[in-house]
Protein backbone atom coordinates (compact mmCIF):
# COMPACT_ATOMS: atom_id res chain seq x y z
CA UNK A 1 0.00 0.00 0.00
CA UNK A 2 1.13 3.46 -1.17
CA UNK A 3 1.74 6.09 1.52
CA UNK A 4 -1.27 8.00 0.80
CA UNK A 5 -3.41 4.66 0.91
CA UNK A 6 -2.14 3.67 4.24
CA UNK A 7 -3.17 7.00 5.47
CA UNK A 8 -6.89 6.88 3.75
CA UNK A 9 -6.75 3.65 5.56
CA UNK A 10 -6.27 5.36 9.15
CA UNK A 11 -9.13 7.85 8.39
CA UNK A 12 -11.56 4.85 7.27
CA UNK A 13 -10.54 2.47 10.06
CA UNK A 14 -12.28 2.79 13.63
CA UNK A 15 -9.30 3.58 15.78
CA UNK A 16 -7.57 6.44 17.07
CA UNK A 17 -3.66 6.77 16.32
CA UNK A 18 -1.30 8.97 17.77
CA UNK A 19 1.39 10.38 14.84
CA UNK A 20 4.50 10.81 15.72
CA UNK A 21 5.63 14.82 15.68
CA UNK A 22 8.86 14.94 13.18
CA UNK A 23 10.57 17.01 11.72
CA UNK A 24 14.21 16.10 9.97
CA UNK A 25 15.15 13.27 8.21
CA UNK A 26 16.11 11.60 11.35
CA UNK A 27 13.17 12.53 13.42
CA UNK A 28 11.13 11.12 10.78
CA UNK A 29 13.10 7.67 10.84
CA UNK A 30 12.67 7.10 14.02
CA UNK A 31 9.67 7.37 14.29
CA UNK A 32 9.36 4.86 11.61
CA UNK A 33 11.34 2.32 13.80
CA UNK A 34 9.38 2.88 16.52
CA UNK A 35 6.12 1.84 14.37
CA UNK A 36 4.28 4.97 14.66
CA UNK A 37 1.36 4.58 11.81
CA UNK A 38 1.94 8.02 10.87
CA UNK A 39 4.01 11.09 11.27
CA UNK A 40 3.09 15.00 11.77
CA UNK A 41 4.91 17.87 10.54
CA UNK A 42 3.31 21.04 11.50
CA UNK A 43 3.58 24.48 10.98
CA UNK A 44 5.19 25.47 14.75
CA UNK A 45 8.03 22.34 14.15
CA UNK A 46 8.68 23.78 10.49
CA UNK A 47 9.37 27.25 11.60
CA UNK A 48 11.31 26.22 14.57
CA UNK A 49 13.65 23.49 12.75
CA UNK A 50 14.14 25.68 9.25
CA UNK A 51 14.29 29.31 10.77
CA UNK A 52 14.34 28.88 14.57
CA UNK A 53 11.66 30.80 14.82
CA UNK A 54 8.11 31.05 16.36
CA UNK A 55 4.91 29.92 14.56
CA UNK A 56 4.07 33.25 13.10
CA UNK A 57 4.04 31.97 9.69
CA UNK A 58 7.38 33.60 8.90
CA UNK A 59 8.16 30.44 6.56
CA UNK A 60 7.58 30.22 3.08
CA UNK A 61 5.89 27.40 0.90
CA UNK A 62 9.51 27.01 -0.72
CA UNK A 63 11.00 26.06 2.51
CA UNK A 64 8.60 24.30 4.15
CA UNK A 65 8.32 22.03 0.82
CA UNK A 66 11.83 21.66 0.71
CA UNK A 67 11.48 19.93 4.41
CA UNK A 68 8.54 18.08 3.53
CA UNK A 69 10.93 16.76 0.56
CA UNK A 70 13.77 15.67 2.81
CA UNK A 71 11.45 14.30 5.65
CA UNK A 72 9.66 12.17 2.58
CA UNK A 73 12.98 10.59 0.84
CA UNK A 74 14.79 9.71 4.00
CA UNK A 75 12.06 6.64 4.69
CA UNK A 76 8.88 5.09 4.14
CA UNK A 77 6.31 6.99 6.75
CA UNK A 78 3.38 8.43 5.39
CA UNK A 79 3.55 12.44 6.49
CA UNK A 80 0.30 14.24 7.33
CA UNK A 81 1.32 18.34 7.55
CA UNK A 82 0.23 21.51 8.76
CA UNK A 83 -0.29 23.20 5.62
CA UNK A 84 -1.40 26.91 7.27
CA UNK A 85 -3.23 28.66 5.52
CA UNK A 86 -1.78 27.39 2.52
CA UNK A 87 -0.03 29.91 2.22
CA UNK A 88 -1.95 32.92 0.62
CA UNK A 89 -5.80 32.96 -1.02
CA UNK A 90 -7.01 29.91 -3.18
CA UNK A 91 -4.85 30.35 -5.61
CA UNK A 92 -1.85 30.01 -3.08
CA UNK A 93 -3.96 26.86 -1.68
CA UNK A 94 -3.78 24.98 -5.08
CA UNK A 95 0.02 25.43 -5.10
CA UNK A 96 0.69 24.30 -2.02
CA UNK A 97 -1.36 21.17 -2.75
CA UNK A 98 1.25 20.97 -5.80
CA UNK A 99 4.12 21.08 -4.12
CA UNK A 100 2.67 18.60 -0.88
CA UNK A 101 2.41 16.46 -3.47
CA UNK A 102 5.51 16.43 -5.62
CA UNK A 103 7.35 16.52 -2.25
CA UNK A 104 5.89 13.05 -1.39
CA UNK A 105 3.12 14.08 1.22
CA UNK A 106 0.45 11.50 2.66
CA UNK A 107 -1.77 14.29 2.96
CA UNK A 108 -1.87 18.39 4.15
CA UNK A 109 -3.89 20.54 6.18
CA UNK A 110 -5.84 23.91 5.09
CA UNK A 111 -7.08 26.18 8.06
CA UNK A 112 -9.49 28.56 7.55
CA UNK A 113 -8.11 30.84 10.29
CA UNK A 114 -6.37 34.83 9.37
CA UNK A 115 -3.26 34.37 8.21
CA UNK A 116 -0.95 36.03 8.38
CA UNK A 117 -2.20 38.36 11.00
CA UNK A 118 -3.66 41.64 10.19
CA UNK A 119 -1.95 45.11 11.71
CA UNK A 120 -4.30 45.83 14.66
CA UNK A 121 -6.42 43.07 14.54
CA UNK A 122 -5.66 42.52 18.04
CA UNK A 123 -6.41 38.34 18.08
CA UNK A 124 -6.73 35.86 15.41
CA UNK A 125 -9.85 35.74 13.31
CA UNK A 126 -11.52 33.33 10.68
CA UNK A 127 -12.33 33.72 6.64
CA UNK A 128 -15.69 34.35 6.54
CA UNK A 129 -16.97 30.72 5.29
CA UNK A 130 -17.60 30.97 1.68
CA UNK A 131 -13.68 32.15 1.64
CA UNK A 132 -12.88 28.50 3.64
CA UNK A 133 -14.96 26.58 0.90
CA UNK A 134 -13.24 28.53 -1.79
CA UNK A 135 -9.95 27.98 -0.15
CA UNK A 136 -10.75 24.00 0.36
CA UNK A 137 -12.50 23.18 -3.11
CA UNK A 138 -9.08 25.29 -4.67
CA UNK A 139 -6.91 22.62 -2.35
CA UNK A 140 -8.90 19.63 -3.88
CA UNK A 141 -9.37 20.87 -7.65
CA UNK A 142 -4.98 21.13 -7.65
CA UNK A 143 -4.44 17.52 -6.47
CA UNK A 144 -3.35 15.36 -9.20
CA UNK A 145 -3.29 12.11 -6.98
CA UNK A 146 -6.57 11.07 -6.01
CA UNK A 147 -4.87 9.43 -3.04
CA UNK A 148 -3.52 12.67 -1.57
CA UNK A 149 -5.67 13.82 1.64
CA UNK A 150 -7.58 17.20 2.02
CA UNK A 151 -8.15 17.78 5.59
CA UNK A 152 -9.99 20.99 6.30
CA UNK A 153 -9.17 22.75 8.94
CA UNK A 154 -10.22 25.22 11.87
CA UNK A 155 -10.00 26.50 14.79
CA UNK A 156 -13.04 28.29 14.80
CA UNK A 157 -13.89 26.02 18.31
CA UNK A 158 -11.83 28.43 20.15
CA UNK A 159 -11.59 31.84 17.74
CA UNK A 160 -15.59 31.76 17.65
CA UNK A 161 -17.97 29.26 18.90
CA UNK A 162 -19.03 25.71 18.62
CA UNK A 163 -21.86 26.36 16.43
CA UNK A 164 -19.99 28.24 14.07
CA UNK A 165 -17.41 25.61 13.90
CA UNK A 166 -20.26 22.78 13.23
CA UNK A 167 -21.24 25.31 10.51
CA UNK A 168 -17.26 25.25 8.81
CA UNK A 169 -17.31 21.35 9.47
CA UNK A 170 -20.73 20.96 7.62
CA UNK A 171 -19.48 22.94 4.86
CA UNK A 172 -16.30 22.17 3.87
CA UNK A 173 -17.82 18.61 4.00
CA UNK A 174 -19.66 19.29 1.63
CA UNK A 175 -17.02 21.05 -0.83
CA UNK A 176 -15.33 17.71 -0.16
CA UNK A 177 -13.04 17.41 2.27
CA UNK A 178 -11.43 13.72 2.82
CA UNK A 179 -11.40 14.53 6.30
CA UNK A 180 -11.91 17.44 9.27
CA UNK A 181 -9.20 18.93 11.80
CA UNK A 182 -10.27 20.73 14.77
CA UNK A 183 -8.34 22.33 17.19
CA UNK A 184 -9.65 24.24 20.70
CA UNK A 185 -11.76 20.76 21.31
CA UNK A 186 -12.22 20.60 24.69
CA UNK A 187 -15.33 17.91 26.06
CA UNK A 188 -16.91 14.97 23.82
CA UNK A 189 -19.88 17.08 23.13
CA UNK A 190 -18.74 19.52 20.59
CA UNK A 191 -17.39 16.74 18.49
CA UNK A 192 -20.89 15.05 18.87
CA UNK A 193 -22.34 18.26 17.34
CA UNK A 194 -19.62 17.74 14.45
CA UNK A 195 -20.91 13.69 14.07
CA UNK A 196 -24.78 15.22 13.66
CA UNK A 197 -23.86 17.10 10.07
CA UNK A 198 -20.76 14.82 8.71
CA UNK A 199 -19.51 11.56 8.99
CA UNK A 200 -16.10 12.82 8.06
CA UNK A 201 -13.48 11.07 9.86
CA UNK A 202 -11.76 14.01 12.33
CA UNK A 203 -8.35 15.24 13.50
CA UNK A 204 -7.60 16.41 16.42
CA UNK A 205 -5.06 19.06 17.55
CA UNK A 206 -3.58 19.98 21.26
CA UNK A 207 -1.26 18.42 23.72
CA UNK A 208 -3.11 14.93 24.37
CA UNK A 209 -6.48 15.91 24.41
CA UNK A 210 -6.98 14.96 28.09
CA UNK A 211 -11.04 15.23 28.14
CA UNK A 212 -10.92 11.57 26.32
CA UNK A 213 -9.65 8.42 25.81
CA UNK A 214 -8.24 6.75 22.58
CA UNK A 215 -11.02 4.70 22.18
CA UNK A 216 -14.24 7.16 23.35
CA UNK A 217 -12.43 9.71 20.81
CA UNK A 218 -12.48 7.24 18.19
CA UNK A 219 -16.42 6.30 18.55
CA UNK A 220 -16.78 10.03 18.33
CA UNK A 221 -15.40 9.65 14.66
CA UNK A 222 -11.47 10.73 15.48
CA UNK A 223 -8.91 8.96 13.70
CA UNK A 224 -6.21 10.90 14.53
CA UNK A 225 -4.91 12.98 17.39
CA UNK A 226 -1.95 15.13 18.00
CA UNK A 227 -0.50 15.04 21.28
CA UNK A 228 1.61 18.01 20.77
CA UNK A 229 4.99 18.60 19.75
CA UNK A 230 7.37 17.43 22.41
CA UNK A 231 10.47 15.94 19.95
CA UNK A 232 11.95 18.70 18.60
CA UNK A 233 11.67 20.81 22.05
CA UNK A 234 13.17 17.50 23.66
CA UNK A 235 16.15 17.69 20.94
CA UNK A 236 16.82 21.33 21.86
CA UNK A 237 17.47 21.06 25.19
CA UNK A 238 19.53 18.05 24.62
CA UNK A 239 21.73 20.28 22.22
CA UNK A 240 21.84 23.10 24.80
CA UNK A 241 23.06 20.59 27.52
CA UNK A 242 25.83 18.84 25.74
CA UNK A 243 27.05 22.39 24.49
CA UNK A 244 26.70 23.40 28.05
CA UNK A 245 29.07 20.94 29.74
CA UNK A 246 31.02 21.25 26.89
CA UNK A 247 31.84 24.79 27.68
CA UNK A 248 32.19 23.65 30.97
CA UNK A 249 35.09 21.22 30.56
CA UNK A 250 33.24 18.09 31.08
CA UNK A 251 35.39 15.49 28.35
CA UNK A 252 33.50 13.74 25.69
CA UNK A 253 33.53 10.39 27.05
CA UNK A 254 31.83 11.74 30.34
CA UNK A 255 28.92 13.40 28.47
CA UNK A 256 25.94 12.24 28.94
CA UNK A 257 22.57 11.09 26.78
CA UNK A 258 25.57 10.66 23.90
CA UNK A 259 23.93 7.58 21.89
CA UNK A 260 26.37 4.81 20.73
CA UNK A 261 27.57 4.00 17.38
CA UNK A 262 25.03 1.40 16.48
CA UNK A 263 22.11 3.76 17.35
CA UNK A 264 23.59 6.43 14.91
CA UNK A 265 24.37 3.83 12.37
CA UNK A 266 20.66 3.09 12.27
CA UNK A 267 19.34 6.51 11.97
CA UNK A 268 21.72 7.52 9.20
CA UNK A 269 20.61 4.31 7.35
CA UNK A 270 24.10 3.03 7.40
CA UNK A 271 24.45 -0.43 6.52
CA UNK A 272 22.37 0.78 2.98
CA UNK A 273 24.90 3.65 2.35
CA UNK A 274 28.24 1.10 2.72
CA UNK A 275 26.27 -1.53 0.95
CA UNK A 276 26.21 0.83 -2.08
CA UNK A 277 29.59 1.65 -1.53
CA UNK A 278 30.41 -1.44 -2.22
CA UNK A 279 28.04 -2.40 -5.39
CA UNK A 280 29.48 0.84 -7.02
CA UNK A 281 32.29 2.26 -5.57
CA UNK A 282 34.63 -1.04 -5.38
CA UNK A 283 34.86 -0.62 -1.77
Amino acid sequence: MTRRGRLRAILAGEACIHPGSVFDPVSARIAEDLKFELGMFAGSTASLAVLGAPDLILITLTEFAEQCRRICRAGDLPLLVDADHGYGNALNAMRTVQEMETAGVAGATIEDTVLPRAYGDGKPGVLPIAEGVGKMRAALAARRDAEFVVVGRTSAMTITDTDDAVRRAAAYAEAGVDALFFTGVTEAAQLRAVRAVTDLPIILGGAGNPFAERAELAALGVRVALQGHQPIMAGFLAVYETLKALREGVPPKQLRGVPDAAFMQRVTRDSAISGAVAAFLGG
